[in-house]
Protein backbone atom coordinates (compact mmCIF):
# COMPACT_ATOMS: atom_id res chain seq x y z
CA UNK A 1 0.00 0.00 0.00
CA UNK A 2 1.34 3.42 -0.99
CA UNK A 3 2.08 5.72 1.92
CA UNK A 4 0.27 8.99 2.45
CA UNK A 5 2.58 11.81 1.29
CA UNK A 6 2.25 15.57 1.80
CA UNK A 7 3.35 18.05 -0.83
CA UNK A 8 2.61 21.55 0.40
CA UNK A 9 -1.19 21.63 0.72
CA UNK A 10 -1.61 18.51 -1.42
CA UNK A 11 -2.06 15.05 0.12
CA UNK A 12 -1.08 12.09 -2.07
CA UNK A 13 -3.11 8.99 -1.23
CA UNK A 14 -3.02 5.48 -2.65
CA UNK A 15 -5.64 6.01 -5.36
CA UNK A 16 -5.89 9.78 -5.62
CA UNK A 17 -4.98 13.12 -4.13
CA UNK A 18 -6.59 15.74 -1.93
CA UNK A 19 -6.11 19.46 -2.31
CA UNK A 20 -7.85 22.62 -1.07
CA UNK A 21 -10.33 24.11 -3.54
CA UNK A 22 -12.14 27.30 -2.54
CA UNK A 23 -11.93 26.48 1.17
CA UNK A 24 -12.89 22.81 0.79
CA UNK A 25 -10.82 19.65 0.62
CA UNK A 26 -11.43 18.01 -2.74
CA UNK A 27 -10.47 14.46 -3.70
CA UNK A 28 -9.52 13.47 -7.27
CA UNK A 29 -8.80 9.94 -8.49
CA UNK A 30 -5.45 9.43 -10.29
CA UNK A 31 -6.99 7.59 -13.24
CA UNK A 32 -9.62 10.34 -13.65
CA UNK A 33 -6.93 13.01 -13.55
CA UNK A 34 -4.73 11.28 -16.12
CA UNK A 35 -7.72 10.44 -18.33
CA UNK A 36 -8.93 14.06 -18.14
CA UNK A 37 -5.61 15.70 -18.98
CA UNK A 38 -6.22 18.45 -21.58
CA UNK A 39 -3.85 16.60 -23.93
CA UNK A 40 -6.18 13.57 -24.01
CA UNK A 41 -8.34 15.11 -26.75
CA UNK A 42 -7.58 15.73 -30.40
CA UNK A 43 -7.34 19.49 -30.88
CA UNK A 44 -9.33 19.39 -34.13
CA UNK A 45 -12.08 16.83 -33.52
CA UNK A 46 -12.31 17.14 -29.70
CA UNK A 47 -12.44 13.34 -29.54
CA UNK A 48 -10.46 11.50 -26.88
CA UNK A 49 -7.27 9.99 -28.27
CA UNK A 50 -5.68 8.95 -24.96
CA UNK A 51 -6.16 5.29 -23.90
CA UNK A 52 -6.43 4.91 -20.13
CA UNK A 53 -6.25 1.11 -20.55
CA UNK A 54 -2.55 1.36 -21.37
CA UNK A 55 -1.69 2.87 -17.98
CA UNK A 56 -0.30 0.67 -15.17
CA UNK A 57 -2.58 -0.52 -12.38
CA UNK A 58 -0.53 1.44 -9.84
CA UNK A 59 -0.71 4.75 -11.74
CA UNK A 60 0.60 7.59 -9.59
CA UNK A 61 2.32 10.98 -9.90
CA UNK A 62 6.03 11.39 -9.38
CA UNK A 63 5.71 15.13 -8.67
CA UNK A 64 2.81 17.45 -7.85
CA UNK A 65 2.65 21.17 -7.15
CA UNK A 66 0.30 24.13 -7.11
CA UNK A 67 1.45 26.93 -9.37
CA UNK A 68 -0.82 29.92 -8.68
CA UNK A 69 -4.26 28.64 -9.78
CA UNK A 70 -2.99 25.59 -11.65
CA UNK A 71 -2.38 22.04 -10.41
CA UNK A 72 0.70 20.61 -12.15
CA UNK A 73 1.35 16.86 -12.17
CA UNK A 74 4.30 14.91 -13.55
CA UNK A 75 3.31 11.26 -13.98
CA UNK A 76 5.61 8.28 -13.48
CA UNK A 77 6.17 7.98 -17.26
CA UNK A 78 7.25 11.64 -17.47
CA UNK A 79 3.99 13.00 -18.96
CA UNK A 80 3.02 16.42 -17.60
CA UNK A 81 -0.58 17.48 -16.95
CA UNK A 82 -1.90 20.91 -15.94
CA UNK A 83 -5.37 21.58 -14.53
CA UNK A 84 -6.90 24.94 -13.68
CA UNK A 85 -8.27 24.92 -10.13
CA UNK A 86 -11.53 26.55 -11.27
CA UNK A 87 -11.98 23.69 -13.72
CA UNK A 88 -11.33 21.11 -10.99
CA UNK A 89 -13.74 22.89 -8.65
CA UNK A 90 -16.58 22.62 -11.20
CA UNK A 91 -16.16 18.85 -11.46
CA UNK A 92 -15.77 18.48 -7.69
CA UNK A 93 -19.05 20.37 -7.24
CA UNK A 94 -20.82 18.34 -9.92
CA UNK A 95 -21.19 21.35 -12.22
CA UNK A 96 -19.26 19.60 -14.98
CA UNK A 97 -19.17 21.48 -18.28
CA UNK A 98 -22.32 23.41 -17.44
CA UNK A 99 -25.27 22.87 -19.74
CA UNK A 100 -27.25 25.73 -21.24
CA UNK A 101 -29.93 23.26 -22.30
CA UNK A 102 -30.84 22.24 -18.74
CA UNK A 103 -33.60 24.72 -18.05
CA UNK A 104 -36.57 24.90 -15.70
CA UNK A 105 -39.73 23.92 -17.50
CA UNK A 106 -42.53 26.50 -17.41
CA UNK A 107 -45.96 24.95 -16.93
CA UNK A 108 -48.94 26.21 -18.93
CA UNK A 109 -52.67 25.66 -18.90
CA UNK A 110 -55.80 25.99 -21.06
CA UNK A 111 -55.36 29.74 -21.67
CA UNK A 112 -51.88 29.36 -23.18
CA UNK A 113 -52.84 29.73 -26.85
CA UNK A 114 -52.65 33.54 -26.90
CA UNK A 115 -49.27 33.42 -25.10
CA UNK A 116 -47.75 30.60 -27.12
CA UNK A 117 -44.41 31.53 -28.70
CA UNK A 118 -44.82 32.35 -32.39
CA UNK A 119 -42.22 32.78 -35.11
CA UNK A 120 -42.41 33.25 -38.85
CA UNK A 121 -40.91 30.75 -41.25
CA UNK A 122 -38.97 33.50 -43.01
CA UNK A 123 -37.47 34.73 -39.73
CA UNK A 124 -36.19 31.37 -38.49
CA UNK A 125 -34.76 30.26 -41.84
CA UNK A 126 -32.82 33.53 -42.21
CA UNK A 127 -31.93 34.41 -38.61
CA UNK A 128 -30.02 31.93 -36.41
CA UNK A 129 -30.68 34.08 -33.31
CA UNK A 130 -34.40 33.49 -33.85
CA UNK A 131 -33.74 29.74 -34.01
CA UNK A 132 -32.03 30.05 -30.61
CA UNK A 133 -35.12 31.82 -29.25
CA UNK A 134 -37.40 29.20 -30.80
CA UNK A 135 -35.33 26.38 -29.31
CA UNK A 136 -35.46 28.06 -25.90
CA UNK A 137 -39.24 28.29 -26.10
CA UNK A 138 -39.31 24.57 -26.89
CA UNK A 139 -37.13 23.74 -23.88
CA UNK A 140 -39.13 25.99 -21.55
CA UNK A 141 -42.71 25.45 -22.72
CA UNK A 142 -42.53 22.46 -25.07
CA UNK A 143 -44.57 24.04 -27.86
CA UNK A 144 -44.33 26.84 -30.44
CA UNK A 145 -46.14 27.91 -33.60
CA UNK A 146 -44.41 28.67 -36.89
CA UNK A 147 -46.49 30.85 -39.21
CA UNK A 148 -46.15 31.75 -42.88
CA UNK A 149 -45.11 28.25 -43.97
CA UNK A 150 -44.79 27.68 -47.73
CA UNK A 151 -47.24 25.19 -49.19
CA UNK A 152 -44.41 22.88 -50.22
CA UNK A 153 -43.11 19.53 -48.98
CA UNK A 154 -39.61 21.04 -48.85
CA UNK A 155 -40.75 23.74 -46.42
CA UNK A 156 -41.32 21.24 -43.62
CA UNK A 157 -37.96 19.54 -44.16
CA UNK A 158 -36.15 22.90 -44.20
CA UNK A 159 -37.85 23.87 -40.94
CA UNK A 160 -37.03 20.55 -39.23
CA UNK A 161 -33.40 20.70 -40.25
CA UNK A 162 -32.96 23.98 -38.35
CA UNK A 163 -33.06 21.75 -35.25
CA UNK A 164 -31.47 18.60 -36.63
CA UNK A 165 -31.77 15.63 -38.94
CA UNK A 166 -35.27 14.34 -39.69
CA UNK A 167 -35.68 11.18 -37.63
CA UNK A 168 -37.57 8.29 -39.27
CA UNK A 169 -40.25 6.31 -37.49
CA UNK A 170 -42.09 3.17 -38.53
CA UNK A 171 -44.22 5.54 -40.63
CA UNK A 172 -41.17 6.67 -42.61
CA UNK A 173 -39.41 10.02 -42.70
CA UNK A 174 -42.67 11.98 -43.04
CA UNK A 175 -46.34 11.17 -42.64
CA UNK A 176 -49.52 12.71 -44.00
CA UNK A 177 -52.55 13.05 -41.74
CA UNK A 178 -55.70 12.93 -43.85
CA UNK A 179 -58.63 10.60 -44.30
CA UNK A 180 -58.11 7.59 -46.53
CA UNK A 181 -59.65 4.24 -47.27
CA UNK A 182 -58.55 1.27 -45.14
CA UNK A 183 -56.61 3.39 -42.61
CA UNK A 184 -53.93 1.71 -40.49
CA UNK A 185 -54.09 4.53 -37.95
CA UNK A 186 -57.02 6.40 -36.39
CA UNK A 187 -55.32 9.66 -37.36
CA UNK A 188 -56.16 8.85 -40.98
CA UNK A 189 -59.91 9.01 -40.31
CA UNK A 190 -62.29 11.85 -39.44
CA UNK A 191 -62.82 10.45 -35.94
CA UNK A 192 -61.75 12.22 -32.75
CA UNK A 193 -58.30 11.37 -31.49
CA UNK A 194 -57.88 10.98 -27.76
CA UNK A 195 -55.04 12.78 -26.02
CA UNK A 196 -51.82 10.85 -26.56
CA UNK A 197 -48.13 11.02 -27.25
CA UNK A 198 -46.94 9.59 -30.56
CA UNK A 199 -45.49 6.11 -31.01
CA UNK A 200 -44.77 4.95 -27.43
CA UNK A 201 -44.53 1.47 -28.98
CA UNK A 202 -41.14 2.42 -30.40
CA UNK A 203 -38.16 1.63 -28.18
CA UNK A 204 -37.22 5.32 -28.30
CA UNK A 205 -40.37 7.32 -28.97
CA UNK A 206 -39.91 10.36 -31.23
CA UNK A 207 -38.81 13.59 -29.57
CA UNK A 208 -39.84 16.82 -31.30
CA UNK A 209 -42.90 16.63 -33.56
CA UNK A 210 -43.70 18.98 -36.43
CA UNK A 211 -47.23 19.17 -37.85
CA UNK A 212 -47.52 21.41 -40.92
CA UNK A 213 -51.11 22.28 -41.82
CA UNK A 214 -51.30 22.38 -45.62
CA UNK A 215 -55.05 22.85 -45.81
CA UNK A 216 -57.88 22.86 -43.27
CA UNK A 217 -61.29 23.52 -44.75
CA UNK A 218 -63.11 20.82 -42.81
CA UNK A 219 -65.82 21.58 -40.30
CA UNK A 220 -64.55 20.71 -36.81
CA UNK A 221 -61.24 18.99 -36.11
CA UNK A 222 -59.84 21.44 -33.57
CA UNK A 223 -56.40 20.62 -32.17
CA UNK A 224 -56.19 19.66 -28.48
CA UNK A 225 -52.94 20.14 -26.55
CA UNK A 226 -52.06 19.61 -22.88
CA UNK A 227 -48.87 20.30 -20.97
CA UNK A 228 -48.72 16.81 -19.51
CA UNK A 229 -45.74 17.67 -17.29
CA UNK A 230 -47.87 20.34 -15.56
CA UNK A 231 -50.61 17.75 -15.01
CA UNK A 232 -48.09 15.19 -13.73
CA UNK A 233 -46.74 17.70 -11.21
CA UNK A 234 -50.27 18.29 -9.89
CA UNK A 235 -50.70 14.52 -9.64
CA UNK A 236 -47.43 14.34 -7.70
CA UNK A 237 -48.60 16.98 -5.25
CA UNK A 238 -52.14 15.68 -4.72
CA UNK A 239 -51.75 11.94 -5.30
CA UNK A 240 -48.11 11.03 -4.52
CA UNK A 241 -48.76 7.27 -4.44
CA UNK A 242 -50.34 7.41 -7.92
CA UNK A 243 -47.40 9.47 -9.17
CA UNK A 244 -44.91 6.93 -7.83
CA UNK A 245 -46.74 4.07 -9.55
CA UNK A 246 -46.73 5.82 -12.93
CA UNK A 247 -42.99 6.60 -12.66
CA UNK A 248 -42.12 2.99 -11.79
CA UNK A 249 -44.41 0.64 -13.72
CA UNK A 250 -43.37 -0.20 -17.28
CA UNK A 251 -46.44 -0.27 -19.47
CA UNK A 252 -46.56 -2.42 -22.63
CA UNK A 253 -47.32 -0.64 -25.93
CA UNK A 254 -47.81 -2.27 -29.32
CA UNK A 255 -48.38 -1.11 -32.92
CA UNK A 256 -49.44 -3.72 -35.44
CA UNK A 257 -50.27 -3.67 -39.15
CA UNK A 258 -50.16 -6.32 -41.84
CA UNK A 259 -46.38 -5.96 -42.04
CA UNK A 260 -45.40 -4.49 -38.65
CA UNK A 261 -45.44 -5.62 -35.04
CA UNK A 262 -43.68 -2.94 -32.99
CA UNK A 263 -43.70 -3.27 -29.21
CA UNK A 264 -41.88 -2.09 -26.12
CA UNK A 265 -42.47 -1.02 -22.52
CA UNK A 266 -42.41 2.55 -21.23
CA UNK A 267 -42.93 4.34 -17.95
CA UNK A 268 -45.95 6.61 -18.25
CA UNK A 269 -44.25 9.49 -16.41
CA UNK A 270 -40.58 10.25 -17.16
CA UNK A 271 -38.20 11.97 -14.75
CA UNK A 272 -35.28 14.15 -15.85
CA UNK A 273 -32.02 12.56 -14.58
CA UNK A 274 -30.39 16.00 -14.47
CA UNK A 275 -32.73 17.62 -11.95
CA UNK A 276 -35.44 15.12 -11.01
CA UNK A 277 -38.19 17.17 -12.67
CA UNK A 278 -41.00 15.57 -14.61
CA UNK A 279 -39.65 15.65 -18.16
CA UNK A 280 -42.45 13.98 -20.07
CA UNK A 281 -44.88 11.13 -20.48
CA UNK A 282 -45.54 8.10 -22.68
CA UNK A 283 -49.29 7.89 -22.97
CA UNK A 284 -51.54 6.40 -25.62
CA UNK A 285 -54.60 4.33 -24.84
CA UNK A 286 -55.03 3.22 -28.45
CA UNK A 287 -51.45 1.84 -28.57
CA UNK A 288 -51.50 0.38 -25.06
CA UNK A 289 -51.23 -3.40 -25.09
CA UNK A 290 -52.86 -5.70 -22.52
CA UNK A 291 -51.33 -4.67 -19.21
CA UNK A 292 -49.24 -7.56 -17.93
CA UNK A 293 -48.68 -6.77 -14.25
CA UNK A 294 -49.66 -9.32 -11.60
CA UNK A 295 -53.41 -9.09 -11.12
CA UNK A 296 -53.15 -7.95 -7.50
CA UNK A 297 -51.04 -5.01 -8.64
CA UNK A 298 -53.80 -3.98 -11.05
CA UNK A 299 -55.72 -2.98 -7.92
CA UNK A 300 -53.30 -0.08 -7.42
CA UNK A 301 -52.23 0.54 -11.03
CA UNK A 302 -55.65 1.18 -12.57
CA UNK A 303 -56.71 3.87 -10.07
CA UNK A 304 -53.43 5.74 -10.77
CA UNK A 305 -53.76 5.30 -14.55
CA UNK A 306 -57.40 6.40 -14.62
CA UNK A 307 -56.82 9.41 -12.36
CA UNK A 308 -53.98 10.70 -14.52
CA UNK A 309 -55.93 10.12 -17.75
CA UNK A 310 -58.95 12.00 -16.42
CA UNK A 311 -56.75 14.86 -15.25
CA UNK A 312 -55.27 15.19 -18.75
CA UNK A 313 -58.82 15.70 -20.05
CA UNK A 314 -59.69 18.35 -17.46
CA UNK A 315 -60.68 21.61 -19.26
CA UNK A 316 -58.41 23.67 -17.01
CA UNK A 317 -55.38 22.06 -18.72
CA UNK A 318 -56.74 21.64 -22.27
CA UNK A 319 -55.63 24.11 -24.96
CA UNK A 320 -58.23 23.98 -27.75
CA UNK A 321 -57.53 25.77 -31.04
CA UNK A 322 -57.81 25.53 -34.81
CA UNK A 323 -54.61 24.90 -36.74
CA UNK A 324 -54.77 26.92 -39.93
CA UNK A 325 -53.22 26.42 -43.36
CA UNK A 326 -49.68 27.82 -43.42
CA UNK A 327 -49.05 27.09 -39.74
CA UNK A 328 -46.77 24.43 -38.26
CA UNK A 329 -47.22 23.45 -34.64
CA UNK A 330 -43.95 22.17 -33.15
CA UNK A 331 -44.01 20.37 -29.82
CA UNK A 332 -42.13 18.03 -27.51
CA UNK A 333 -43.76 14.65 -28.04
CA UNK A 334 -42.56 13.48 -24.61
CA UNK A 335 -44.05 16.49 -22.82
CA UNK A 336 -47.18 17.47 -24.73
CA UNK A 337 -50.20 15.19 -25.04
CA UNK A 338 -52.13 16.07 -28.16
CA UNK A 339 -55.36 15.04 -29.79
CA UNK A 340 -58.04 16.17 -32.18
CA UNK A 341 -61.77 16.76 -32.14
CA UNK A 342 -63.77 14.90 -34.78
CA UNK A 343 -64.46 16.66 -38.06
CA UNK A 344 -67.30 16.13 -40.53
CA UNK A 345 -66.26 13.80 -43.31
CA UNK A 346 -66.72 15.47 -46.68
CA UNK A 347 -67.11 18.99 -45.24
CA UNK A 348 -63.78 20.11 -46.65
CA UNK A 349 -60.20 19.00 -47.18
CA UNK A 350 -57.92 18.61 -44.16
CA UNK A 351 -54.25 17.73 -44.64
CA UNK A 352 -51.41 17.85 -42.09
CA UNK A 353 -47.88 16.71 -42.93
CA UNK A 354 -45.60 15.71 -40.08
CA UNK A 355 -42.15 14.50 -39.11
CA UNK A 356 -39.87 14.23 -36.10
CA UNK A 357 -36.47 15.37 -34.81
CA UNK A 358 -34.79 13.90 -31.71
CA UNK A 359 -34.81 15.97 -28.53
CA UNK A 360 -31.05 15.59 -28.28
CA UNK A 361 -30.68 17.47 -31.57
CA UNK A 362 -32.84 20.31 -30.25
CA UNK A 363 -30.66 20.61 -27.15
CA UNK A 364 -27.47 20.49 -29.23
CA UNK A 365 -28.73 23.24 -31.53
CA UNK A 366 -29.72 25.37 -28.56
CA UNK A 367 -26.31 25.01 -26.86
CA UNK A 368 -24.45 26.05 -30.00
CA UNK A 369 -26.73 28.93 -30.98
CA UNK A 370 -27.31 30.34 -27.50
CA UNK A 371 -23.55 30.42 -26.91
CA UNK A 372 -23.21 32.28 -30.20
CA UNK A 373 -26.21 34.58 -29.60
CA UNK A 374 -26.39 34.97 -25.81
CA UNK A 375 -28.92 37.80 -25.79
CA UNK A 376 -32.47 36.52 -25.57
CA UNK A 377 -34.77 38.69 -27.63
CA UNK A 378 -38.40 38.95 -26.58
CA UNK A 379 -40.38 36.12 -28.12
CA UNK A 380 -43.48 37.44 -29.87
CA UNK A 381 -46.72 35.78 -28.79
CA UNK A 382 -48.78 37.07 -31.72
CA UNK A 383 -48.20 37.77 -35.38
CA UNK A 384 -50.40 39.71 -37.76
CA UNK A 385 -50.93 38.60 -41.34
Amino acid sequence: MRECLWMSDIVLLETGLELPVKGEIAYFNYFWLRDSCPTSWDSSTQERTFDILEEPDDLCPSAVKLNDDVLEIVWSDGHQSCYELNWLRRWFKGENHGDLAIRTRKPWYSDHYSDMARFTYEDVVTNPASVANWAQAMLDEGVALIQGMPDLDEGLQTLCELFGTVRPSFSGYVFDVKSKANPENLAYTSKALELHTDLPAEELAPGIQFLHCRVNDAEGGNSLFVDATAVANVLKENYPSYFRILTEYEVPYRYTTGCQDVRTKQRIIELDPNNGEVSGINYSQHLADVFDFPQREMDSFYPAFRKFGKMLQDPQYLMNFRLNAGECIVFDNHRIAHGRAAFIEGSGERHLRGCYVDRGELRSTYRVLRARYPKMEEIPSTQAY
